[in-house]
């Protein structure tokens, strides 16, 4: 895979999850306390759980995926995946019930989730014959331009 395409995917990546996040709000005056009125804190928010989606996961250990390959789980839906030395290729995904559901080249597998956090997934994917373990790093934070000319 050319770092051009990686680029791309990583920048891809980047935007759809900036797309997606919430824009802070702001009313005039809303930091404000009346003048007499007593003064509290606000209650600090829920921590978010962690989250695969809108994110670069990279291979880092599998039974049947070379480490290496780039995973993208889109928020609408689109799967992207890629490796170094391959071509890219779309798929789809969605939740379904506990787990998900990939679809890579018109084929359907259900997958488990067996672990998240902010920075490792692991997954099983029940490809026909044995099922397929891939642990997965987030690669969100490498640099896009990695290795390309400058």
């Amino acid at each position: 895979m050319s770092s051009r395409i990686a680029a791309a995917l990583l920048i891809t990546a980047a935007c759809a999850t900036a797309a997606c996040a919430p824009a802070p709000s702001r009313e005039a005056g809303a930091d404000a306390a009346p003048s007499g009125a007593p003064t509290t804190a606000a209650p600090a928010p829920a921590a978010t759980p962690p989250t695969f989606v809108n994110h670069v996961w990279r291979v880092v250990e599998s039974t049947a995926v070379a480490p290496g390959h780039l995973y993208v789980f889109l928020s609408d839906g689109t799967l992207v995946i890629t490796s170094p030395t391959g071509t890219p290729a779309l798929g789809t995904w969605r939740q379904d019930g506990d787990g998900l559901t990939m679809v890579e080249e018109g084929r359907p597998y259900r997958i488990d989730v067996l672990s998240l956090t902010a920075t490792e997934f692991a997954i099983r994917s029940h490809n026909p014959g044995t099922p397929v373990d891939i642990r997965f790093v987030r690669a969100d934070g490498e640099t896009a331009a990695a290795g390309a000319p400058r």
